[in-house]
């Protein structure tokens, strides 16, 4: 486990400090798909169960952030409250690291939970960010396509998680106005050729492709019958699918864990 080091320069630019740290290590094994778990620590949030064995082949970017008022100074914050921020988060990534996951924590106090959030997301190459809800055990994953656009980013991260475990496999896909039922299966089984690469057994795999009016509906409706989502942000940016912002969504209909993969970096 390692806790990145402050850096108060940089910081302070952004409204936000991190509790200072001395746990060094060699970093993420590059196999492993980067995900950021936002967790409001000094406002009672926990680690949800099912966490730790959901992410164990993952490397955590464990972010424990408190919103401080503007009137407050970042600097004062960390010294009242760095302490007992950073032993919860020690505790949370105990947790997810003897489930097998690499883990790193950064405990920020900001003004700004979007731009914070936003900013750590590609301050660490993060490939999806966790809407941390419970879970009681993974078995079955939904898996939504939206589109060509970010579905290698999105079987990267569904094959780095569940290409060595038992977890069932669901592509779905609500086809375009413009596309015909043939297309939308043609899309799906490059899609599920793709996860079968990756390590992700054959019969493990299952397809569906449908009409369907409003597609995150749809989305929606389906994962009350599945353990975990997986799907990519939706406009304006990932942070606003996270925390809320649409008016539909599946993240606020939905009781397990999603999963939110970004976009590639511009550069990318």
């Amino acid at each position: 486990m390692t806790e990145t080091p402050t850096d108060d320069g940089e910081r302070a630019a952004n409204d936000d400090h991190g509790a200072p740290g001395d746990r060094p290590d060699a970093g993420a094994p590059t196999d492993r798909p980067s995900v950021l778990v936002p967790l409001e620590v000094l406002k009672g949030a926990s680690l949800p169960n099912g966490t730790p064995e959901l992410l164990a082949n993952a490397h955590v970017v464990l972010l424990g952030y408190h919103v401080i008022p503007e009137q407050t100074a970042a600097e004062q914050a960390r010294e009242q409250f760095g302490e007992t921020g950073m032993a919860k988060l020690d505790e949370f990534a105990d947790a997810l690291a003897a489930a097998g996951a690499d883990v790193e924590t950064r405990l920020v106090f900001t003004h700004d939970e979007a731009t914070t959030i936003d900013r750590l997301i590609y301050e660490h190459d993060c490939l999806a960010v966790l809407v941390p809800n419970g879970v009681a055990q993974v078995e079955s994953v939904l898996f939504p396509l939206r589109g060509t656009v970010g579905v290698e980013r999105n079987s990267r991260l569904v094959a780095g998680l569940f290409a060595d475990t038992d977890v069932d496999v669901t592509l779905y896909h609500a086809l375009d106005a413009d596309e015909s039922p043939e297309d939308g299966a043609s899309f799906a089984a490059d899609v599920a050729a793709t996860l079968t690469e990756r390590g992700i057994a054959e019969d493990r795999i299952d397809t569906v492709v449908e009409d369907a009016a409003v597609p995150v509906d749809a989305i929606a409706d389906r994962a009350a019958s599945y353990d975990v989502v997986v799907m990519g942000e939706t406009d304006p940016s990932v942070t606003t699918f996270v925390f809320g912002m649409p008016s539909t969504q599946v993240a606020e209909r939905f009781l397990g864990p999603v999963l939110v993969v970004q976009r590639a970096r511009p550069e990318e």
